[in-house]
Order: structure tokens, then C-alpha cells, then sequence
């Protein structure tokens, strides 16, 4: 365990914010850039464990990073460059209040919902019949949003979203849109290596220019569901 990063508390010149995450230490350099440092800790259910995990921080930026570049044709984002395995340097965006969540099968949250009767999921109705794993008809977006108490996660519908003005309409249309672009790349890389995205989480941000753009990390482990195929046919059947 001496090779883990649990901790950092670089002073960078022109740095004006230092906010430590769960996992990420973020550095605001001239309120316009960020220095996003993904160290080795883990964190589980809001929890940090007491221990962190060797070279956790390293690949996690790197696989967030690898696949920034592989959707950046249909959807743009955040990054600038990363000059060290653990580290990450983008624009400084204003964040959405949501976390865009689309889920491609029956599974977690969803079928726990599911299995307690309920047909609605953030205001997305849910087919009858259905098992867990089962694939929908069409992956369902069921947004989220912190908590008014606390600092966990609570479903919202599109039209609680509008109606508390947390996005407008128009800028909720492109969220939804970039989310499903994102979700179906995600999908066919997935697939390409035997995987299958079960579901996962889109953050965006704008930019001072006014740019809605993708922001934090994406299809990494700490953000998505995937099954082997072989698995999800086996358990489906």
C-alpha cells in the first residue's frame, strides 16, 4: 500500500480553490482552469474506505480520459490534456444540477422499483412483463439530483426539472440528446470487447462561453453497470 495516493495538497501558481472530493482533489487555477487529481481512495456508497488501492486513481483517469476522446466527435467536452496519469486538466464549467442517468436494462435501481410495484421511474413509465436484466424497449432516462437534506442522490422527472427551473427546457433537450448519443457509443464499445452497458451517468457543465459540454468522467467503474454477455443471457433466460 506505500504506492497509493490517498492525499494531495499541491500549491499551484495563480490557484484560487481546493476542493477534496470523495475520490478527486480539484484545484481551480485563475477561476478558469481545473486540475482534477484522481487519487487511490475508494469510496463505496458514499463511504471512503480507510485504505486506498494501488494505481485505482491512475487507471480510472485513464479509462475517463480514453473515453472523453472517443465520444468528443459527437458530444464535446471538458478536457484540455493530461499530463500525468492521475491528473487531468479541462475548463473550469458551471455544472448542471443533474446527473443524467440512462439505464439500457432492468437492473439495480430500476428493478428494485420495479420489483415494488411501481411502473414510473422519474416519470418514465416501465412496460409490464418485464424480468430483471430484461433489456427495455428503449433505454430510459431517470435523472437525478442531490438531496435538499444531505448529500445523497434523489430521483427527479424531466418535469421536475423544468418546473423548479433547475434546467431550462431548451438546454434540458440538448442534455437529453448528448446523453443518449453518449449512452449508444458507450453501448457499441462495450460490445466490442463481449460487454454489455447496463446503465451509467452523464454530468455536464457550461463553459464561461456559454458551450454545454460533458464534464467529469464517463463509461469508468466507478460510474456505470456492465454485465459479460454471457452472464446477462443466462440470467435473463
Amino acid at each position: 500500500m506505500s504506492h497509493t495516493i490517498t492525499d494531495t495538497n499541491f500549491k499551484f501558481p495563480n490557484q484560487t480553490n481546493l476542493y477534496k472530493g470523495k475520490v478527486r482533489e480539484v484545484y481551480s487555477i485563475n477561476n478558469d482552469l481545473l486540475v482534477m487529481v484522481a487519487t487511490d481512495r475508494l469510496s463505496a456508497f458514499d463511504v471512503v474506505m480507510p485504505k486506498g488501492i494501488p494505481y485505482k486513481g491512475q487507471i480510472l483517469n485513464q479509462i475517463a480520459t480514453k473515453m472523453m476522446a472517443a465520444t468528443a466527435d459527437i458530444v464535446p467536452n471538458w478536457l484540455v490534456a493530461t499530463p500525468d496519469p492521475n491528473v487531468a486538466v479541462g475548463h473550469l464549467c458551471e455544472p448542471y444540477k443533474v446527473e443524467m442517468v440512462i439505464r439500457g436494462y432492468m437492473s439495480g435501481h430500476a428493478a428494485r422499483e420495479y420489483a415494488s410495484g411501481k411502473r414510473v421511474l422519474c416519470g418514465v413509465p416501465m412496460p409490464e412483463g418485464l424480468k430483471e436484466n430484461d433489456a427495455f424497449p428503449t433505454p430510459i432516462i431517470t435523472p437525478a439530483t442531490k438531496a435538499e437534506m444531505g448529500d445523497h442522490d434523489e430521483d427527479i422527472s424531466r418535469a421536475d426539472i423544468l418546473s423548479r427551473g433547475i434546467v431550462s427546457e431548451a438546454e434540458y433537450l440538448v442534455l437529453e440528446d448528448y446523453t443518449r448519443k453518449l449512452f449508444q457509443r458507450g453501448s457499441e464499445i462495450a460490445a466490442s470487447r463481449g460487454l454489455i452497458l447496463v446503465d451509467t451517468k452523464y454530468e455536464f457543465g457550461k463553459t464561461k462561453s456559454g458551450k454545454i459540454v460533458l464534464i467529469d468522467e464517463i463509461h469508468t467503474p466507478d460510474s456505470l453497470t456492465v454485465f459479460l454477455c454471457g452472464w446477462l443471457s443466462s440470467a435473463s433466460s
